[in-house]
């Protein structure tokens, strides 16, 4: 029986051979000694006898026994030879009684290469088992600044807490993902009940992975695993049986096409454009083909906290309430409040469609994860989340350009202020809150080159942040964009510390959901269809501001009629995009140009803007900083600079 499985082994090598022949490839197993010399090894460091994926065996370490194997480690000998008596007894041997004898391998950058028990290789290869026992020693390389070190250097980091050598992504910072996901801080020891459940987590799905055949050019299934992990909850992931996990894999093959073009994100400027470039009518199994009634939708909000206590989420429920207004009666809305964590999440999106909700919005960027993944798991139901730069192909994204409306903040500030001393304060270092800061500043810089912007953060350990203006004499300040009812003050918008104390208001930015929402609604009940526009390419995010009557800013009457003015000119040029907040000549603090002369900001540049302009006096803070009601979003949505894990 064995001589049959040998031939079939030896007729999968031939196959092998000749392929990688015709390609002009190198036919046999790769020799550790061609590839790396003693003088690129930094030490040899024996890790014991460890389970080694048998996808991460690639080679030997010698010649010696090169040409007896094809590059897929199936034999090249021929069947009467003594190597194929060998090969047929340890098959028999596996079959019978279960090879137990670790084979020596050296590892080199997460790669495998044996020194004795190529054999044994072949054997479980054939077999298709998941892993092998083995003696290792590791050859660490020397430190370099390429991405394959790098990447190496991460992966060692992860085995010193992990001790599994299975995953191997091939983007940086992945590994950090991982632990996230599966709740752990980097340095965090795992147990052995850690291992076990992981690799053997792991391996079902390389064995899905496998069958599936995903045509993601650049990621190997360790990337796929990761998504998936991130999609589906690596404690629902670590129960799943491969059946399961196979299934699944198919609900993400949008997402993993996503991923593998470098997760674009669509942005679509105003409601005009959607329509323009809609081919088809918007069928998601829920609606009919063309034009719909509202009175099909029902609508289900998911708020953070509540609206006493979050004045982000007030701002929403406003939006909710004039949806209600507007259509009077002819569609149905429902909110779920304290939605904080993304079991609460999960719970409220399982209870609005529950309830017939066929249209969801999650309105803080950290529901996004569990939107993506519900959205997959009910694809009858449409769910839009808040949040900007993050992308996912199965639910669609929308966020509000507010830094429009912070421009003519910092315009009317400077016209009003004659110390040349202003104020902002910031809640999150997230991607958007950094334009908002930066275009502030450049519309103070209009009316007076000369102006500093003194940035401080009401999110971190050390709150107070008005106090310390106050201290460096700064009197004009920027402060929150709503006010949250429950306690309720006039530190919103641009305002005035007076002599005395109070505070004077001038102006506040305004983000009107609820024209957002019914703009939403009025393209879904016209068909107009964001997802066919760009389905399997992008993801789509509706980035609207003034052009589509979603922001704008409200003025006292306390101020100038020539600044009044100057500041509707100001609104009705950008609306009409014949100005543009981030036009010209722009330095940031470290003196590098980040726009030329005559030139203009990209969307995909401000959007994922990570420095502050040259007049801005502060920084943005390291992860460790922040309050811990600031971390879980800035380690979803955090720029670069303070995003680092805790």
């Amino acid at each position: 029986m064995s001589s049959n499985e040998y031939m079939a082994a030896l007729k999968l090598g031939k196959k092998c051979y000749q392929e990688a022949t015709a390609k002009g490839e190198f036919p046999y197993l790769p020799v550790l000694e061609n590839i790396v010399s003693d003088s690129d090894i930094a030490a040899v460091v024996p890790l014991g006898v460890i389970d080694i994926p048998l996808s991460r065996i690639v080679g030997t370490k010698t010649a010696g026994r090169t040409q007896a194997f094809a590059k897929n480690f199936m034999p090249l000998l021929a069947e009467k030879s003594e190597f194929a008596a060998k090969w047929s007894d340890l098959y028999d041997y596996q079959v019978e009684e279960g090879i137990q004898d670790p084979i020596l391998v050296y590892e080199y950058m997460n790669r495998f290469y044996v020194q004795e028990g190529n054999k044994r290789v072949s054997v479980m290869k054939f077999l298709g088992a998941y892993s092998i026992h083995g003696d290792v020693i590791r050859m660490l390389p020397k430190k370099t600044d390429t991405p394959e070190c790098r990447l190496y250097y991460e992966f060692l980091d992860f085995y010193e807490t992990a001790h599994t050598c299975d995953v191997w992504f091939s983007r940086e910072g992945s590994y950090a993902r991982l632990l996230k996901l599966m709740g752990k801080k980097p340095g965090q020891a795992w147990d052995e009940d850690d291992r076990m459940i992981f690799n053997s987590a792991y391996s079902r799905f390389a064995k899905a992975y496998e069958k599936a055949d995903l045509e993601a050019v650049n990621l190997n299934c360790s990337d796929v695993f990761l998504i998936y992990t991130e999609i589906f909850e690596y404690g629902v992931v670590s129960q799943q049986t491969e059946k399961e996990m196979a299934r699944d894999i198919e609900k993400i093959r949008e997402e993993v096409k996503l991923a593998d073009s470098g997760n674009p994100v669509e942005l679509v400027e105003s409601p005009g454009e959607v329509e323009a470039t809609s081919h088809k009518p918007l069928l998601l199994n829920w609606l009919l083909a063309g034009a719909i009634d509202p009175e099909q939708l029902q609508l289900g909000f998911l708020y953070t906290k509540t609206t006493e206590t979050s004045g982000w989420t007030y701002s929403h429920e406003l939006g909710r309430q004039h949806l209600n207004e507007i259509y009077k009666g002819r569609l149905v809305t429902r909110f779920y409040d304290n939605v904080d964590s993304d079991e609460q999440v999960e719970e409220a999106i399982e209870h609005a469609i529950a309830d017939g909700c066929n249209l969801i919005f999650t309105t803080a960027p950290q529901m996004a994860g569990q939107s993506a993944r519900l959205a997959l798991l009910h694809p009858q139901v449409k769910i839009y989340n808040c949040s900007i730069n993050l992308s996912y192909s199965s639910i669609c994204t929308y966020y509000a350009r507010m830094y429009e409306a912070k421009f003519l903040m910092g315009a009317i500030a400077a016209a009003m202020s004659k110390t040349g001393r202003l104020g902002y304060i910031a809640d999150y270092p997230i991607y958007g809150t950094l334009a908002n800061i930066n275009a502030f500043a450049l519309g103070a810089r209009m009316i007076d080159p000369e102006t500093k912007v003194y940035l401080e953060w009401s999110r971190t350990r050390e709150a107070a942040a008005r106090a310390r203006l106050e201290e460096q004499g700064v009197r004009y300040i920027s402060g929150e964009d709503v006010i949250t009812p429950n306690r309720a003050s006039r530190e919103y918008g641009l305002y005035k510390i007076m002599d005395d104390g109070s505070l004077l208001n001038f102006a506040t930015p305004i983000c009107h959901w609820g024209k957002f929402y019914e703009q939403i609604v009025k393209l879904i009940c016209k068909g107009s269809d964001e997802k066919d526009v760009t389905k399997g390419k992008k993801a789509v995010n509706y980035w609207w501001g003034m052009s589509a009557d979603v922001i704008d800013v409200i003025c006292s009457g306390e101020f100038p009629h020539g600044t009044h003015r100057l500041i509707e000119f100001l609104k009705s040029s950008i609306r009409a995009g014949s100005f543009h907040p981030f036009d010209g000549l722009i330095y940031s603090q470290n003196g590098v140009i980040r726009c030329s002369e005559g030139q203009s900001l990209s969307p995909e540049d401000i959007v994922s803007m990570n420095w502050l302009a040259e007049n801005v006096v502060g920084r943005i803070p390291e992860y460790t900083e922040m309050s811990d009601e600031a971390k879980s979003l800035v380690r979803l949505q955090g720029v670069a600079g303070s995003n680092a894990a805790e």
